[in-house]
């Protein structure tokens, strides 16, 4: 038997190049290096400057003279950070405050000479349709009205599928509402509604979902977890009810004290119950499903907008996870085979699986041996640790907890025996369906780890199958010496999770 197997962890190649995003809007001033342009896209760096571009926009038409040395403060630290981290493709997008102020044009070229780089001004539609594309970036598909919440607009558009529909730019940014209003709240709130109710096409939207995007909003959701106390402190996909949402929202802006909103950036702080206000309000007429909350923004959404159409096509969560098996798994082919491998278990007379099931356990699959370096007493713990928040995408918090619970059992097997206070408190978030899923599945990897030692060629040639109301795992002569005392154990766990007998056919 010629071996072709080997430990296939390695460091990047080289192959991609970074690329880098300013954003200069009307509160922040952000860089995001992004290690390439590919569909699950992993930042290098982030870093953001409030700035306040557009507190006094409404009021004078002018940025004032702080905020813009503090931009342009931030763009000649951003173009040596570029320079450090040798980004060659670097895009430089403003958006309301500097679109509308009458000094803008001023600013966009002392910008630029700060920054190196041209400073493209987007306008309200094009900032909405990045958004969307930035929905797409996060989500794949979607269904529904994306609201990106600045400083000094809201920009909506209508998602179906990938197809961008209406879009709206509307003046209700926070910074925008302090200013017009002089903070008052009354003000603010018939402001709102009269703008919200200029475009008749969103209360035709009843039903769908409505993903909220801008520091704010995710200000906010960040509240929210506190207030709950929500154990999975992951923005992406971070999905609350609509009769939940405008309730948190009334309470923040007729000046609740929530827990954590002294944790909130004082800039931040100050924008937070208009940001809740324009949510609220918008709620009421969109009556949507559910809140779904995003970090994937115009950033991201102009990263997309430079993917091929083949990449664009690839699903975000699987793309993460088989690159992720690349960089730390001991074998990425190993990883590929236990998707086939698995099959089995899911194909008649097995459990059913929808669709999206099979999708997840695939991705399972692929990240199942992420954390073979850690220490094997803490292996499970640290891996539900990374899953639960890795920046993955195409995945909401019910998928990630599957995923992170199937991963956690593959090491510390499926018994109930002093779990961890983490791991415990992920497993009251999942129904019963996903968690013996996850469990069915961790057995499934055990088994599976202990045969082929986490190595490529070998669970490819010793499948599983349903034989006479039996689950059989079948081991060729080649592969006999493998058998042993921890596997048929492991096996055997697999197919009581099944409710079946286990029978392991040596040939000989």
């Amino acid at each position: 038997m010629e071996s072709t197997r080997g430990l296939e962890v390695r460091a990047r190649d080289g192959s991609l190049e970074p690329l880098g995003v300013i954003d200069i809007g009307s509160n922040s001033v952000r860089l995001v290096v992004y290690e390439g342009a590919v569909r699950a896209p992993t930042p290098l760096f982030n870093e953001k400057v409030l700035c306040g571009l557009g507190r006094s926009v409404a009021s004078t038409g002018r940025l004032g003279e702080e905020s813009v040395a503090r931009a342009l403060a931030a763009l000649r630290r951003f173009r040596a950070i570029a320079h450090v981290l040798d980004v060659k493709h670097l895009r430089v997008v403003a958006t309301a405050a500097v679109r509308d102020a009458a000094d803008g044009k001023d600013f966009i070229a002392r910008g630029e000479e700060a920054c190196g780089w041209p400073i493209h001004v987007l306008s309200g539609e094009h900032e909405a349709e990045l958004a969307a594309k930035g929905i797409l970036m996060g989500f794949g598909e979607a269904d529904g009205v994306a609201g990106d919440l600045g400083g000094g607009s809201l920009e909506l558009i209508d998602i179906s599928g990938s197809r961008l529909r209406q879009a709206a730019t509307l003046p209700l940014g926070g910074l925008r509402l302090l200013d017009l209003t002089g903070s008052r709240m009354d003000d603010a709130l018939a402001f709102a509604d009269e703008q919200i109710t200029r475009f008749g096409w969103l209360a035709e939207n009843r039903g769908r979902s409505f993903y909220a995007v801008g520091g704010t909003w995710r200000a906010l959701a960040r509240l929210h977890m506190d207030d709950t106390d929500y154990p999975l402190r992951v923005m992406q996909g971070y999905t609350v009810s609509t009769r939940d949402t405008i309730a948190f929202c009334e309470e923040l802006r007729a000046g609740g004290r929530v827990k954590g909103f002294d944790g909130i950036a004082r800039a931040r702080r100050e924008v937070l119950p208009f940001g809740a206000l324009v949510m609220e309000r918008l709620l009421r007429r969109l009556e949507p499903d559910k809140v779904v909350f995003s970090v994937f923004g115009i950033r991201e959404g102009l990263l997309f907008s430079l993917l091929s159409e083949h990449e664009r096509r690839k699903d975000p969560l699987l793309s993460f996870c088989d690159d992720y098996a690349r960089l730390r798994s001991r074998s990425a082919r190993h990883a590929r085979e236990l998707c086939a491998w698995t099959d089995a278990i899911f194909a008649e007379p097995g459990p059913k699986e929808t669709a999206e099931e099979r999708r997840l356990r695939h991705a399972a699959c692929l990240i199942s041996d992420v954390g073979w370096r850690a220490h094997p007493d803490y292996r499970g713990e640290q891996s539900l640790n990374v899953i639960a928040h890795a920046a993955l995408a195409g995945i909401d918090h019910p998928g990630r907890l599957f995923l992170a619970m199937s991963i956690y059992f593959r090491h510390v097997g499926g018994g109930d025996a002093a779990p961890d206070e983490f791991s415990s408190r992920i497993r009251r978030l999942m129904d019963k369906r996903a968690l013996h899923r996850a469990r069915v599945l961790g057995a499934a990897l055990r088994t599976a780890h202990m045969l082929s030692i986490g190595m490529p060629g070998i669970i490819d040639e010793t499948p599983l199958c349903y034989d006479a109301g039996r689950l059989v795992l079948s081991i060729p002569p080649v592969y006999a010496a493998l058998d042993g005392e921890r596997l048929r154990r492991r096996f055997e766990a697999l197919a009581g999770l099944l409710d079946l007998p286990g029978e392991v056919r040596v040939a000989t």
